[in-house]
C-alpha cells in the first residue's frame, strides 16, 4: 500500500502546509468568537463573523478559479497565507491597542475571507497534481486526517492559550502562518505547465458549466451545501459553552474539537481502507446520520453527551466530504480544475460561512436550541429530496467513473 507521504516529498510539504494553516485558522476563530460574544453578547453579531466571511468567496468566485488555473499554484498559496498572516498581526495590534471593537473584528473576518476565497480553489486543484491518480483517494484521506488533527488541537491550544490573552493566541497563529508559507514554497511540481486560455465569459463560467453539465458532481456538492447549511451549529457553540453548558474559553475549545475527533478516527480509516464500491449510497447515509447526530447535540443537557454528538456529527460529514472531493477531483481535468475548484469553494464556504449567519439568524429568532433542531430536521428533509433528484449519484458505485 502506497503512503503518499513517505512515497511524495511534495506532498508532504503540502500536507505540512495545510495542517499549520488550519491550526492558525482555528486558533484564530476560536478567538474572534469568543472575543465577539464578550463585546456583543448576540447571537446575529456571531452569525455575521460567518457572512463577513462568506461574501468575500461569492464576489471573487470567478476570479479565482481564473488566478488558480492560470497561474503557479504554489505563489498563489503562498501570497493568500501571507494575507492570513497580516491579519493576524492586525488583530494582535487591535487587541493591545485597546480598538479592536465589533466593526473591527468583522472587518478581520472579510479580510480572512478574501485570503481563503483564494486559497481554497488553489490548494484544491494542486492537490491532484502532486500524486498519481490511483492514489489520490487516499491522498485526500491522508490530508483530510492532518487537517482534523489540526482542527482538533487548533481551537483546544487557542482556548487553553486564551488564558494569557488573545495576543497570545493570535502571535502563535501568525507563527503557523508563516510556517505554512516556507512549505507551500518548498513545493515542486513535475507535469507540464498548464495551457492558458484567453480570458473570455466562456471560460470565466467553464466551472460553473461543467458542474451543471455533471450531475453527479451537482448532487454530490449541492448536497454538502444545504446539508451543512441547515445542520452546523459552529457559530452557536460560544452560546452553547457559556450559557447552555456552563464552561469557559477551555470548554469552547473542547467543542470547536470534537467534530474534528470524529473526522480524524474516520479519516484514518479510510485512508487505510478506501471505499471502493456503493460510494453514492454511503455518501447519503452518512449525511442522514449527520442530521441525526445534529439533532442529538441540540437535545443535550450534559457536556459530556454535546461533546460525543459533535464528535458523532464530525465522523459522518468526513465521509461525505472524502467521496464529494475524490469525485470532483477525479472527474475534472486538470486545466479546469481551479474554476471547478471555486464553484465548489462557494459551496462549501456557503455552506460553513453562510451556515454560521443562518444559525445566529434563526437563533436571535427563535431561540439557540431550537435553531439547531429546525437545522437536524432540515438536513433530514434535504436528503430525502436529493435522494429523488439525483438518482445517478444514489447509484454511483465507484468514485472514479
Amino acid at each position: 500500500m502506497i503512503n503518499p507521504l513517505r512515497e511524495y516529498r511534495s506532498f508532504r510539504h503540502f500536507f505540512l502546509s495545510r495542517i499549520a494553516t488550519t491550526m492558525a485558522n482555528q486558533m484564530m476563530m476560536v478567538v474572534i468568537g469568543w472575543q465577539m460574544y464578550d463585546l456583543t453578547h448576540s447571537a446575529y453579531d456571531l452569525g455575521m463573523v460567518g457572512l463577513a466571511q462568506f461574501l468575500p468567496s461569492l464576489a471573487l468566485t470567478l476570479v479565482v478559479g481564473q488566478v488558480a488555473d492560470r497561474f503557479d499554484r504554489r505563489r498563489v498559496l503562498a501570497w493568500c497565507l501571507c494575507g492570513q498572516l497580516l491579519v493576524a498581526l492586525l488583530l494582535i495590534a487591535g487587541t493591545w491597542g485597546g480598538w479592536l471593537n465589533r466593526e473591527a473584528i468583522l472587518a478581520a473576518a472579510v479580510a480572512l475571507g478574501a485570503a481563503k476565497a483564494f486559497q481554497m480553489p488553489t490548494q484544491q486543484s494542486l492537490g491532484p497534481l502532486l500524486v498519481p491518480a490511483p492514489v489520490l483517494p487516499r491522498a485526500i484521506s491522508v490530508s483530510a486526517a492532518g487537517s482534523q488533527f489540526a482542527i482538533i488541537v487548533g481551537p483546544a491550544v487557542g482556548g487553553f492559550l486564551y488564558v494569557a490573552g488573545p495576543q497570545a493566541v493570535y502571535g502563535t497563529s501568525a507563527a503557523l502562518f508563516a510556517a505554512a508559507v516556507g512549505m507551500a514554497l518548498a513545493i515542486r511540481l513535475d507535469h507540464a505547465p498548464v495551457k492558458r486560455e484567453a480570458v473570455s465569459l466562456q471560460s470565466l463560467f467553464a466551472g460553473i458549466a461543467f458542474i451543471w453539465r455533471r450531475k453527479e458532481v451537482l448532487g454530490a456538492i449541492s448536497l454538502d451545501l444545504f446539508a451543512v447549511l441547515l445542520g452546523g451549529a459552529t457559530a452557536l457553540l460560544p452560546i452553547f459553552a457559556r450559557d447552555i453548558l456552563h464552561v469557559g474559553p477551555w470548554g469552547l475549545g473542547l467543542l470547536r474539537s470534537a467534530p474534528a475527533i470524529g473526522a480524524l478516527a474516520v479519516s484514518l480509516y479510510l485512508a487505510r481502507h478506501p471505499i471502493q464500491r456503493r460510494a453514492g449510497k454511503i455518501m447519503f447515509g452518512s449525511v442522514a446520520l449527520y442530521g441525526v447526530a445534529t439533532l442529538a447535540f441540540a437535545l443535550s443537557g450534559s457536556f459530556l453527551l454535546s461533546l460525543a454528538a459533535l464528535a458523532a456529527s464530525g465522523a459522518f460529514d468526513m465521509v461525505s466530504v472524502v467521496i464529494r472531493q475524490s469525485l470532483v477531483q477525479l472527474d475534472t481535468p486538470n486545466d479546469m480544475r481551479g474554476r471547478v475548484s471555486a464553484v465548489n469553494s462557494i459551496f462549501i464556504g456557503a455552506s460553513n460561512q453562510l451556515g454560521e449567519f443562518e444559525s445566529g439568524l434563526t437563533a436571535a429568532w427563535f431561540g439557540t436550541v431550537p435553531s439547531v433542531i429546525i437545522g437536524g430536521a432540515g438536513t433530514l428533509l434535504v436528503v430525502a429530496a436529493w435522494m429523488k433528484l439525483f438518482p445517478a449519484l444514489v447509484h454511483r458505485e465507484r468514485l472514479a467513473d
